[in-house]
């Protein structure tokens, strides 16, 4: 995987970029962390070098135990100037938070810190999460500033809007969810994200967004569903909805409008995109119904019960009361491919398949044709190790053109596999 340098500068948020480096290292990324003095009165180096396992530094005058290495990498012979060495090293560098102040001075060519060393002598790119005020995000000063670093090139990960650290104050410039800076740190790698979209002069701006995906509405279903035996019992399955958060999560890193259909999903909705909750097959359905007509692309992650019972028990089934208990089941409606035959020109259709065992990709070759999709993912449930709750997967991307194998890795990971194949298919057409 790749190696990261995360910036951290001095604000309060500073103690989501703990998160941040949980994450990436989860998703296999060696990382490295260096500290404003003023982020260390937030948060203290100890947490950092606990979880990156790597010595922290804020100055250019501390000595770097590892002489610039990143974990796993073998440290140079001599002693390298540690901030030409620690960029030299990382693929890329995340500064999160960013406040204002680090903003200004990064805009102004200012190294007055060892944060501000690393990004001028940065060749790798460059992603900044800003986070503060709303009044001094908006400030024009600021957004000056910003529209000069996107003109370099540096990708801006643009922050929330919601509860600022000021006590009952809302309003934008909360620091982007970690999972989401994760997400453009990798798609920028990938090549996918780092372009600088045009505007009116406003925040928009500074944006991780792929133009392509700008203009695009997403629609993605996550969770699995639940068919009532009676008052308290269901028919359900073990979908945990991680891998249907992740494709909203890596579609709105990219620029799209996203709309997830959280089928008894207990994971934390995305931030920003739209969130439906339902419970039922026939819920989900009733909600694809309604949104899919506006879509552009359609991910079914979700895994809808193909059955459920005849007719739900009122109240609860007691025990005693049976000796042996019968369920008369019917079929559910077939979703995907009732959207399917629906679909307008333009759409892009994607489903998903949990298949069992050595004949899954005949079962799944077959389902892409019957159901008139652009692509279905393949996933094998009678590995333990990958699916269903895992924070891992390994999947097959079927296409009309073939099959595309990606090896296992983070939902998050695979998620931009599957987005990248989307790319491609509407790029064809």
């Amino acid at each position: 995987m790749s190696r990261i340098l995360l910036g951290v500068s001095g604000g309060v948020a500073a103690y989501k970029a703990l998160e941040l480096v949980r994450l990436a290292s989860a998703a296999g990324h060696s990382l490295r962390v260096v500290q404003t003095p003023t982020s260390r009165r937030f948060v203290g180096p100890a947490s950092f070098a606990a979880l990156t396992g790597a010595p922290v530094l804020a100055s250019e005058f501390e000595r770097d135990p590892a002489r610039g290495a990143f974990p796993g990498q073998r440290p140079p012979e001599h002693e390298p100037l540690g901030h030409l060495e620690l960029v030299a090293n990382a693929d890329v560098y995340v500064i999160a938070p960013a406040t204002a102040n680090t903003i200004a001075k990064l805009a102004h060519g200012l190294a007055d810190n060892l944060l501000g060393s690393c990004a001028l002598a940065a060749t790798c790119p460059l992603v900044l999460a800003p986070a503060m005020n709303n009044r001094m995000y908006e400030h024009p000063a600021t957004q000056a500033n910003l529209r000069a670093l996107a003109e370099r090139g540096v990708v801006v990960v643009e922050p929330d809007t919601g509860r600022l650290a000021s006590h009952g104050e809302q309003g934008v410039g909360r620091l982007a969810e970690p999972a989401r800076i994760l997400a453009v740190c990798e798609a920028t790698l990938a090549g996918a994200g780092g372009e600088v979209a045009a505007s009116d002069g406003s925040a928009a701006v500074a944006s991780g967004a792929d133009r392509r995906w700008g203009d695009l509405k997403v629609l993605v279903t996550a969770g699995g569903t639940r068919e009532p035996i009676d008052s308290v019992r269901f028919l359900g399955n073990s979908s945990s909805g991680r891998m249907g958060l992740a494709l909203a999560s890596a579609a709105m890193a990219r620029g799209a409008q996203v709309t997830v259909v959280a089928a008894n999903v207990a994971l934390a909705p995305v931030p920003g995109a739209v969130w439906c909750e339902v419970a039922t097959a026939a819920e989900l359905q009733q909600a694809c119904e309604r949104e899919f007509p506006a879509c552009d692309v359609l991910l079914m992650a979700a895994a809808v019960a193909d059955f459920r019972p005849k007719a739900a028990r009122e109240g609860k089934i007691k025990k005693h009361e049976h000796a042996r208990l019968e369920l008369e089941l019917e079929p559910t409606a077939d979703v995907l491919a009732g959207l399917s035959g629906r679909r307008r020109n333009g759409q892009t259709l994607v489903g998903f398949a949990a298949e069992h065992g050595p004949d899954g990709l005949a079962q799944a070759e077959r389902k892409l044709r019957d159901k008139r999709l652009d692509a279905l993912v393949v996933n094998d449930i009678s590995r333990a190790d990958i699916g269903f709750g895992a924070e891992h997967n390994e999947v097959a991307i079927l296409t009309a053109r073939g099959r595309d194998q990606i090896p296992r890795a983070a939902k998050h990971v695979i998620a931009e596999a599957i987005l990248d194949t989307v790319a491609r298919l509407r790029a064809e057409h």
